[in-house]
């Protein structure tokens, strides 16, 4: 059984099992984006074009980043179990940024390959880098202040999306803050930078993912922290259903009456990603506190790999993400490309990417796996490195 926590002991098992189930899944829908020939054509929730397991391949992965931002919030409480509050504040808001810059100068080259860094795609890193900036500010207020201010963020923010069509919601800013429209914003001549991850929702989510780190202290039992997590989610999944069966508000697109059953439940779960909204949340977070109850005594092979992932969440991501662009570079020049035409693909600036290009859905999990098993020896190594090396402090960064 798990220990409860106190501030000098060691790491919440069932937090990295859960992430590192995160960061495995995410994978699939990294691979996908690269690998399968309907990722820059099409998309796979389109319900007049995709299939349910194409559907499920990319539904799935929705799950990763509320699960990634809600547990660095949980792991920034429990680092307020052993820091103080002008530690943890320093900590965050200098981490913060780094994470910022490495979205900007390692995460985006990754993910373009473009050397001149003609775009810069602003994601989840970033999201968690700002996010963690505003929290280093946030956590010198009251717990119960931190937990307000949480649920009216996630709660509260769908009620903005009625702003959406304003004439002064078009702007960075608006963007920046709440709605993803997806726009390229020049910072310098043929240059640009594009919103993906609207920062509010996601500081409510974090916020609320710090708080539930009270739950981790050593004044709640094994037994009584996984009677409330089960009940929270359980909370989370029946507000997800009767908000969506009334289609009133918690998401800005409703769903509707499909060709048959079945795409009509895909429907009723086809709920908002940028920003998160209010069911989105509910849908995804609502299991993984049942995960992470199912995964306080459990102990095998499988989950001692997870936990491996969770630990070195960072470092696995940045990997993973040249790890894939690196073998669509290998497959590019199989398929008889050559040099001159990765920057003249038509999905510029994502060099070595052809439209209409690549495999069906058995070819890109079989790249998942190769990915996911590939990174594996080099996660466990520093993981292993993280922990004789504890004194090290640069290793917090990574």
């Amino acid at each position: 059984m798990q220990p409860n926590l106190t501030a000098n002991s060691r790491r919440i098992e069932s937090i990295d099992i859960l992430r590192g189930l995160a960061m495995v899944i995410m994978a699939l829908d990294h691979v996908r984006d690269y690998f399968h020939y309907t990722a820059n054509t099409d998309d796979p929730l389109n319900f007049a074009t995709t299939t349910p397991f194409l559907y499920f391949t990319r539904w799935i992965t929705h799950f990763c980043a509320p699960i990634f931002v809600f547990l660095s919030g949980t792991s920034i409480y429990l680092q307020s179990l052993r820091k103080t509050k002008k530690e943890l504040s320093a900590f965050l808001i200098t981490r913060g940024l780094w994470l910022i810059l490495v979205e900007i100068a390692i995460i985006s080259l990754a993910w373009t390959f473009n050397p001149q860094y003609q775009f810069i795609p602003l994601q989840v890193i970033w999201a968690i880098g700002i996010c963690m900036v505003l929290l280093g500010l946030l956590v010198w207020l009251p717990y119960k202040l931190i937990l307000i201010l949480g649920l009216l963020i996630v709660l509260g923010h769908n009620w903005l999306d009625r702003f959406d069509n304003a004439s002064w919601s078009n702007s960075f800013w608006w963007d920046l803050v709440h709605h993803a429209f997806f726009t390229p914003y020049p910072f310098a001549p043929g240059h640009y930078v594009i919103i993906v991850y609207p920062f509010l929702t996601w500081l409510g989510v974090m916020m609320l993912g710090y708080c539930t780190g009270i739950f981790f202290k050593a004044n709640y039992s094994s037994g009584q922290r996984r009677k409330i997590f089960i009940a929270i989610g359980s909370f989370l999944l029946v507000i997800f259903i009767v908000l969506r069966g009334i289609n009133i508000y918690g998401d800005p697109y409703p769903w509707t009456t499909q060709k048959n059953g079945l795409f009509t439940f895909l429907s009723f779960i086809n709920v908002h990603k940028y920003p998160p909204s209010l069911l989105f949340l509910c849908v995804t977070i609502g299991p993984s506190f049942f995960l992470l109850a199912f995964f306080e005594n459990i102990k095998n092979a499988f989950t001692d790999v997870l936990r491996i992932y969770g630990r070195v969440a960072f470092f696995y991501y940045i990997l993973h993400l040249y790890l894939i662009h690196l073998l669509d570079v290998i497959f590019f020049f199989i398929r008889g490309h050559a040099l001159k035409e990765a920057t003249n693909t038509g999905q510029l600036p994502f060099y070595f990417v052809v439209p209409g290009e690549g495999f069906g859905l058995a070819g890109v999990y079989i790249v998942w796996a190769f990915v996911v098993i590939t990174l594996f020896p080099l996660c466990k190594w520093y993981n292993n490195y993280k922990s004789k090396h504890k004194e090290k402090r640069w290793l917090s960064y990574l």
